[in-house]
């Protein structure tokens, strides 16, 4: 996998990645677009979310912030998407939390082809039918790293999608290769948004490469996570809203040689 590849197609084709997301992270998940070399936009209304879908080359839905009118315009967004091989990427976010919220991500699950699915482990085994405990939109019940990587790459295959479990390391699995990421800090837990801007940038990578969603989803996460590193190092003495704000300015920065050096990760 040559990560520089990956971050340099962002930067040269500067992909439009179209977002039904949550009113919470929007402006983060718009940053980190713009910092990566995307272009985002937010487009929710059913009277456009079809025709922007169409004209994007990446779909990112989130459910952060959940309603029965935002699932009807993710829908027809992600028919759109689909119809014309546009990479889709869903942010299931709190799922496992309530009844509702559990049964709008299947109803979005059951309508849409997800390229990649990103979440944390309680909502990625939620969505796949285990029993688990969400703590709010938040992890709940823990899973011992080589339990989450056999049911990662189950998931995937049952999904026949790209799957993420976000965590103190990261696993990105499409059911057959699967990698390992150790790059990231604790305190990215601490702010608000990391995960939604974890989807975000899977989006602009597989925006600009979306014939390799696996590498292009590898690649996304060391980025964020190699970033949250380095933003801490800088400015975590600063305070919260400096690392946060550090992280876009790490991705920014992110060169194809800084990647390639700093990133951490293990391959099966």
């Amino acid at each position: 996998m040559v990560l520089a590849e990956y971050l340099d197609g962002v930067r040269k084709t500067n992909p439009l990645i179209h977002h039904l997301t949550n009113y919470v992270t929007v402006n983060d998940c718009a940053n980190v677009c713009l910092a990566a070399g995307a272009s985002p936009v937010m487009a929710d209304s059913i009277d456009e979310a079809a025709d922007m879908a169409a004209i994007s080359s990446a779909l990112v839905l989130n459910i952060g912030t959940l309603d029965v009118g935002k699932v009807e315009s993710m829908i027809v967004a992600g028919r759109s998407a689909n119809v014309r091989g546009i990479p889709v990427v869903f942010d299931p976010v709190g799922c496992g939390a309530t009844p509702f919220r559990n049964r709008m991500a299947a109803e979005i699950m059951d309508q849409v082809h997800m390229s990649v699915i990103r979440g944390n482990i309680s909502e990625i085994l939620s969505l796949g039918g285990e029993h688990i405990h969400t703590k709010g939109v938040d992890a709940g019940e823990s899973v011992n790293s080589e339990e989450a990587r056999v049911l990662a790459a189950r998931l995937a295959e049952k999904w026949n999608a790209v799957t993420v479990i976000s965590g103190a390391a990261d696993i990105v699995t499409d059911g057959k290769r699967t990698i390992i990421v150790h790059n990231g800090c604790k305190e990215m837990a601490l702010i608000t948004g990391s995960g939604c801007m974890c989807s975000s940038l899977i989006g602009a990578f597989c925006g600009a490469s979306p014939e390799d969603c696996f590498g292009s989803a590898a690649a996304a996460m060391i980025t964020m996570g190699l970033a949250g590193e380095r933003a801490w190092k800088k400015y975590g003495q600063e305070g919260l809203g400096h690392f946060h704000m550090g992280i876009f300015d790490e991705i920014g920065k992110m060169t194809g040689g800084i990647l390639t050096e700093g990133a951490r990760y293990e391959e099966y």
